[in-house]
């Protein structure tokens, strides 16, 4: 008699699913996002602590009178007012507008120039890019102190220069009437090399096509610049207008390392004033209320640069 074995039950396999495309997509998307956001969690920190906390809190002191060891105690806007009927107030504000149209005149036009001249050599471009960008490399202070030293009406090279020429010497940075252009000049000087790559990079991005027809219609250089030039880099022209009037208007490092505000306040700018306040005065409300006033009128051009910025990419 035999035995018949009975067989186990065939396994079932059951088919698997093959992933869906889209929701591998949108695993890797969030994984790049997390990802993303973690690395900027770093640096988020860092503008939390060291730029949104102050400026919120220099906001708060504005209107409190506050001094070091002791509790502060608000005030509403007396602060404002203070500082408002200070005399170098006006001396401060007056100083500052006139450093910004002073380095529009001389520090806006200049760059644009030694652009257009880097942008005609046909060799040793890279030598002469480096050399004109050199003077950003040098620290401010550093640059700062060589210029005192360059201005110094005794012994300094330039009114040595001028006595080989048998020109008449200047006070430079020390005479009231010669002081802040003396500045703007080394303002120009200390930062025109980041400016110059920018107008060197937007002049490379014209068509040549352009030049070589204007040139057909008989346009020399002057025209060239005026009708091609201009109107093709108007967008770069204006967004560095509006930075630079932004920088100049917080100018401290040369006020306060060649003249120290002198002579007679001639030199003395909106944030050398705020440090005299902070610094000098030990009166923290006054110098936040300064720092408020100055955030007003710089937001606005910053809104300014925002809303230009946008408008030229979207027209991009």
């Amino acid at each position: 008699m035999t035995k018949t074995v009975e067989r186990p039950p065939a396994l079932r396999v059951r088919p698997v699913k093959a992933a869906s495309p889209a929701g591998d997509r949108r695993r890797r998307r969030l994984t790049d996002h997390l990802r993303a956001y973690g690395f900027l969690l770093g640096g988020l920190i860092c503008f939390a602590l060291f730029s949104w906390y102050p400026a919120v809190r220099a906001v708060v002191i504005a209107f409190q009178k506050y001094t070091p060891g002791s509790d502060p105690e608000w005030v509403g806007t007396a602060n404002f007012t203070r500082v408002w009927q200070d005399p170098e107030f006006a001396a401060a504000w007056r100083n500052t507008l006139t450093f910004t149209l002073l380095a529009l005149l001389i520090g806006f036009a200049i760059p644009f120039v030694l652009a257009l001249v880097l942008n005609e050599l046909r060799h040793a471009k890279a030598f002469f890019r480096v050399v004109v960008y050199l003077p950003v490399m040098i620290p401010p202070v550093v640059s700062a102190l060589l210029w005192k030293w360059f201005y110094d009406p005794g012994a300094g090279l330039a009114n040595e220069a001028l006595r080989l020429l048998h020109l008449p010497t200047s006070n430079w940075s020390n005479g009231a009437d010669t002081a802040l252009v003396s500045l703007v000049i080394v303002a120009t000087w200390a930062t025109m090399g980041g400016t110059v790559l920018i107008y060197l990079a937007a002049l490379q991005s014209i068509p040549g096509e352009l030049y070589e027809a204007a040139e057909l219609d008989g346009a020399n250089l002057l025209q060239r610049v005026r009708h091609v030039t201009v109107p093709q880099t108007r967008f770069v022209i204006l967004m560095l207008m509006l930075l630079q009037i932004i920088a100049t208007m917080q100018v401290f490092t040369e006020p306060f390392v060649i003249t120290g505000g002198g002579p007679e306040n001639a030199t003395v700018t909106v944030l050398y004033l705020i440090y005299k306040y902070a610094f000098l005065y030990n009166d923290f409300g006054g110098a936040c209320a300064l720092s408020v006033m100055l955030l007003a009128l710089l937001g606005a051009f910053s809104a300014v640069y925002l809303r230009l910025t946008r408008s030229g990419e979207e027209a991009a």
